[in-house]
């Protein structure tokens, strides 16, 4: 998505991220680190929490691959201490956050996440596909995909979770909306928010300094809202703004720090949840100038005015289920209609 002005720039207390290994204390009793990912967006945050006498609370884990691990060794070692992480808390179900849950909590650690992202997230891990299933193969071509490139995916091996997030264990604490957690001497209120997952957690605390948002608000890029398989005909944008417009009105005139899931902690949460709304709402009338001057479209011929840059093969998944993700909300509010093709791609034009 693009980026645009504010009505004042964010702010970076730090001028940049911990190397890997090491840590940034960005409050008391917080540490900031970073684990490595093996794609265009190369890290992500992970923050311990100093518990005292228990351990560390660590929020969010990384990928189960071999550089995070030895990345999680190295921090654990350093940064932290050699003490335990008695409570690891992830806050959505994606790989680059549940990814080490799993070996952390076979080591002693207790498991906390909303009830949604851990069932998602336990049954992906145990459902490996060696070849793409039939409603993966036909949710791309109705989203434009054909021909040979159809085809070519259709014989490879999809990404499975399997691959990169660890077995999870049967038990877990579930997190709920409102609920109170307790960690580095404060008390954090838990907002569950909607859009790029499920029930995706964001930590407040109680004394409105400090906000750990996951991938709910990201400081310089915009959190994939997407649309897949499972739920070919979902609305996840509608739940995405509802949630970014709640969560500027909650912040309101105060100005805490944002510790984002990626990228660098920053001050002006407000304006960036503006900024990113309104990103979204001008995406969609870009598409819906389109719809009128050149006619229907499948949410492939769709990135063009979506995303106004090139996009290539290691991103075309994203943003397939993204294209399909603005689309589908443009049909929930009866402003778009889809139409079946004869090669079975689905055309959107305005209703």
């Amino acid at each position: 998505m693009d980026v645009t002005a504010v009505d004042r720039p964010l702010q970076f207390p730090w001028d940049a991220p911990p190397p890997p290994g090491e840590a940034i204390a960005v409050a008391d009793g917080i540490l900031w680190a970073r684990l490595p990912l093996p794609m265009a967006l190369d890290h992500v945050n992970v923050y311990a929490l100093d518990d005292g006498a228990s351990g560390w609370t660590l929020v969010d884990t990384g990928l189960d691959w071999a550089k995070g691990r030895r990345a999680l060794d190295a921090l654990r070692r350093g940064p932290l201490a050699g003490r335990p992480i008695h409570r690891v808390i992830v806050t959505h179900h994606h790989p680059d956050h549940v990814g080490l849950a799993g070996r952390l909590v076979a080591e002693g650690a207790a498991l906390v996440m909303a009830r949604i992202g851990w069932l998602t997230a336990r049954m992906l891990v145990l459902d490996p596909q060696d070849r793409p299933t039939a409603e993966q193969i036909a949710f791309r071509r109705r989203a434009g995909i054909t021909g040979d490139t159809l085809e070519r995916y259709a014989t490879e091996r999809p990404f499975n979770f399997a691959d990169c997030v660890a077995p999870l264990p049967l038990g877990f604490r579930a997190l709920g909306d409102g609920d109170v957690v307790e960690a580095a001497g404060r008390r954090w209120q838990v907002d569950l928010g909607e859009g790029h997952a499920p029930s995706q957690a964001t930590l407040w605390s109680e004394d409105g300094e400090i906000v750990l948002t996951a991938d709910q608000v990201l400081p310089c890029i915009s959190p994939n809202i997407g649309v897949y398989p499972t739920e070919p005909e979902a609305d996840p944008l509608t739940g995405w703004l509802d949630t970014c417009r709640r969560l500027s009105a909650r912040i309101g005139a105060t100005d805490p720090l944002m510790l984002p899931g990626h990228q660098m902690p920053f001050r002006g949460g407000a304006q960036r949840l503006r900024q990113l709304i309104d990103n979204h709402q001008h995406a969609l009338d870009r598409i819906m100038a389109v719809l009128d001057d050149e006619g229907p479209r499948t949410a492939l011929e769709l990135f063009q005015p979506l995303y106004r840059r090139p996009i290539g093969a290691a991103e075309q998944g994203l943003a397939l289920a993204e294209a399909v993700a603005h689309v589908n909300h443009l049909a929930a509010a009866g402003r778009v209609a889809g139409q079946v093709r004869p090669d079975g791609t689905i055309a959107w034009a305005r209703r």
